[in-house]
């Protein structure tokens, strides 16, 4: 038996301690996979070899069978496969299986790697891990790296179509070879499904430069097989499938659809059955905030579907039913990861929207929108981003997922001269919701806005195109209930953010920030994460340390803005909200979300004050209920972190001292304290005609550690001198846990109000002079306005009070004058 703790969740009689102990304390850098695998090769020594159990215990049987020659690609690939079925709870891949899709995490790919280098001695970079996941890839390369023979003997069944090779995805369902169809004798006749054509199966060669454009290119010539088909008919939808609904941005238009019309909306989803497809999909909306009620169940399907099997992995019945009731498709299903390859991501980016282009040309035509991404522009250089502008050069994209965008893109651009109406809808940066502040963990975007808020420091940006999930969605809708709309291609962008204006309101905000080259600004944060870990922040750190990503960061840097001419006349046309720019008070909710969750990190009372004043009281306190004969004085520092603060939470933090010998004979210090402003919205106190304009809460602590309790009110009341209520405080002192024993009354002497709280004001001097006006103005602005409001409020209800009063005298006098005419007409009856 193993060792308690020695083993994992998925098989409890595989030790991988030294693994974890390692990755616990991520070591950092590129270079650290090679780093990884030393270590755990070294411990494997230490600890013998691992208990033979199913698979592995299999594999090395084979292995130990062919010992007198060096291993082939083959099996090195069933070994690799095996081991893997370790991390996939009840899933046993093959040497074709795309490990991530079947379930992989990133964590799970560098502890495999440990496992293949320790037994298999295979050695494989994590960068070529997350190029190509599948087994055989993975020994291909290994194979490459040690001058073995890379080719695999293809098997007899290799080269022979699928039973459902009528599908155009068929012919890829297993991505062994490079698969490039001839083309067909004569188009299909119109609305028929295309015949099943013989593939030409082209080898290539393992871990060449031009594998991808390989693969790519044969991609594209599936979408050749596509059926020629008329346009759809210009009818605004009454039931539409939807893929991507447990997404972030597919749950919210799945809402949006239901909002703006009454349509009823088919979701697929992956999962075993129909009934675990609807059990996700509600903990998918649970989870975003977003409504799974009677109403929302009784207008949705759920079914279970994958979109990297042919037909969707549907039978040919629902296949077909689909194909004859639905009126419109809308995918939004994507494999989003920036570090996974194009071999990867291209079953779901790709195959899977040609897919659904079948499904929309089968039966009766239908309208296709897909959601793709201006990632199809992050060509470095480029200098245009218009909606109908060339996207980017298909060699000139590094990361797998640009590129798999780019080549759905591609397929439905062929679809479209098919006959296949195709609206191409284009985000950018997906963002937090702007009401409930939901927002997506894992975009790019998040981790970001995380790093720039925590470490105080941004890259230098041309452009940063970033919307809110809740525009973004509402607007999609529209456009799938518009026909006149259709066929067309939409940025979804909202108003690009410039560098600019992300410094000034990050400054506005108390977060001074500083600006770097992209590059030293990268390479700052991979060391300030590994000198202080944020755990929120791994996923962008994994980013950042990926060479493919150093130039998919570089597009990004440098990009231009997206231009949305269409989008912002179709807008307007609607009366829908009008893309503005995603700033600081948009992300307000949630930003603050992603500081409750780590990912962020708010301006606090312990960082250098944005803004700071002197505040001067004196006065008298006594006893309560008797005389107030010991004079008090109060030498006070407010100051605020961020305008956040008191925009957001309306508080002051204050330090400093109270003198008053009924306390200590020497002044006591103020431990924590905090002013504030116009609370409960300015209710009048005990049900009086007093207004709080302030309300001062401190804990003071005296020489002999004795410790108090200070509370302080400035209130407002109609007809009082406006000059002398902001000036004055009444203080009640206790010792603490006992109720108050003094109470009395101080004030802000009037010739050192000015001095003190308008020139006295000091800003962060870290900032510009320009930018020290600003904040000192925006925060007398701020404040004034409140205190003026809390002012005006007593006079108001008086007022209001006072007609009141004058209506209920109306309504007496109109009493009293009924009551007479009845008694004159009772007296006339009665003379009569």
């Amino acid at each position: 038996m193993p060792e308690a703790g020695s083993g994992t969740s998925r098989n409890r009689g595989v030790g991988r301690r030294p693994e974890e102990e390692v990755i616990e304390r991520r070591r950092p850098g590129r270079a650290q996979a090679s780093d990884l695998l030393a270590r755990f090769g070294r411990s494997a020594e230490r600890a013998g070899p691992a208990p033979d159990t199913g698979l592995a215990a299999t594999s090395r049987d084979a292995e130990a069978a062919a010992a007198a020659a060096p291993p082939g690609v083959g099996e090195v690939a069933v070994g690799i496969a095996a081991r893997a079925a370790r991390f996939l709870a009840g899933s046993t891949p093959d040497a074709e299986t795309d490990l991530f899709d079947a379930g992989l995490s990133s964590v799970d790919a560098v502890e495999l790697l440990a496992v293949m280098a320790r037994e298999l001695d295979v050695r494989v970079s994590l960068d070529d891990f997350f190029a190509d996941a599948r087994p055989r890839r993975l020994a291909q390369r290994w194979a490459e790296a040690a001058g073995l023979p890379t080719a695999v003997v293809p098997d007899s069944s290799a080269e022979t179509p699928s039973a459902d090779a009528s599908s155009p995805t068929a012919a890829s369902a297993n991505p062994a070879p490079v698969v490039v169809p001839a083309a067909s004798a004569a188009p299909p006749a119109t609305g028929q499904a295309s015949p099943a054509i013989a593939p030409v199966v082209v080898r290539g060669s393992a871990g060449t430069a031009d594998e991808d454009l390989e693969t790519i290119l044969s991609d594209l010539a599936l979408a050749d097989r596509l059926p020629f088909s008329r346009q759809a008919e210009p009818v605004v939808p009454r039931r539409i499938l939807l893929t991507g609904a447990t997404g972030y941005l597919g749950s919210h238009l799945l809402l949006d659809l239901l909002r703006q019309a009454d349509a009823h909306v088919v979701c697929l989803v992956r999962a075993a059955d129909d009934d675990a497809a609807e059990r996700r999909l509600a903990d998918a909306l649970r989870s975003f905030e977003q409504p799974w009620s009677s109403e929302v169940r009784r207008r949705v399907t759920v079914l279970a579907a994958d979109l990297r099997r042919p037909h969707l992995g549907l039978s040919g019945e629902r296949w077909a039913a689909l194909a004859q009731e639905i009126d419109s498709i809308v995918n939004v299903a994507a494999a989003v990861d920036f570090l996974r390859g194009y071999p990867s991501l291209r079953q779901t980016n790709v195959l899977g929207p040609l897919a659904l282009a079948e499904l929309a040309m089968t039966g009766r035509p239908k309208p296709l929108h897909h959601v793709s991404s201006v990632a199809v522009f992050n060509e470095v250089g480029i200098e245009k981003m218009g909606e109908d502008d060339p996207v980017a050069h298909i060699d000139r994209l590094f990361a797998g997922y640009d590129k798999s965008k780019w080549a759905a893109e591609a397929v439905l651009r062929r679809a479209r001269e098919h006959g296949l109406s195709v609206t191409i809808l284009r985000p950018g940066a997906i963002a937090g919701h702007t009401r409930t502040g939901v927002y997506n963990p894992r975009d790019l975007s998040t981790g970001l806005i995380g790093a720039f808020s925590r470490y105080r420091t941004v890259p230098a940006f041309r452009s940063m195109n970033l919307a809110p999930v809740d525009w973004i969605s509402k607007v999609m809708a529209a456009v799938v209930f518009d026909p006149s709309a259709w066929g067309q291609n939409y940025h979804l962008t909202g108003r690009a953010e410039t560098l600019p204006e992300l410094v000034n309101d990050m400054k506005l905000a108390g977060m001074n920030v500083g600006v770097a080259d992209w590059r030293d600004w990268r390479d700052d944060l991979i060391q300030r994460h590994t000198a202080e870990p944020v755990p929120e922040l791994d996923f962008l750190i994994r980013i950042l340390r990926s060479p493919t990503a150093m130039k998919l960061f570089e597009a990004l840097m440098l990009g231009p803005e997206a231009g949305m001419e269409r989008t912002e006349r179709f807008v307007h046309r609607h009366r829908l909200p009008m893309p503005e720019r995603y700033g600081a008070q948009a992300q307000l909710k949630a930003f603050e979300r992603m500081a409750e969750n780590g990912v962020a990190r708010l301006p606090s009372p312990e960082d250098a004050p944005y803004l700071s004043f002197r505040e001067r009281t004196k006065g008298h306190v006594g006893p309560i209920g008797e005389d107030r004969d010991t004079r008090c004085r109060m030498a006070l520092t407010l100051s605020i972190a961020s305008m956040y603060q008191v925009v957001r939470h309306r508080r002051i933090d204050v330090r400093g001292e109270v003198a008053c010998e009924r306390l200590h004979r020497e002044p006591l210090r103020v431990e924590t304290g905090e002013i504030w402003v116009r609370p409960d919205e300015g209710v009048p106190l005990r049900h009086g005609g007093d207004h709080p304009l302030l309300r001062y809460r401190m804990v003071l602590v005296d020489r002999d550690h004795g410790r108090w309790w200070l509370e302080g009110w400035k209130t407002a009341r109609a007809g009082r001198d406006f000059w002398k209520q902001t000036r004055t405080i009444e203080v009640t002192i206790g010792r603490e846990g006992e109720p108050a024993s003094l109470a009395g009354v101080v004030r802000v002497p009037g010739k050192s109000f000015v001095p003190d709280q308008i020139d006295g004001i000091r800003v962060d001097p870290r900032l510009s002079s320009q930018e020290q006006r600003l904040a000192k103005l925006t925060w007398l602005s701020w404040f004034f306005v409140q205190v003026g409001i809390g002012l005006a409020e007593p006079s108001l209800r008086m007022a209001a009070e006072l007609l009141d009063l004058r209506r209920d005298a109306i309504d007496r006098d109109k009493d009293r004058l009924q009551h007479k005419i009845r008694k004159l007409m009772i007296k006339r009856e009665q003379t009569r």
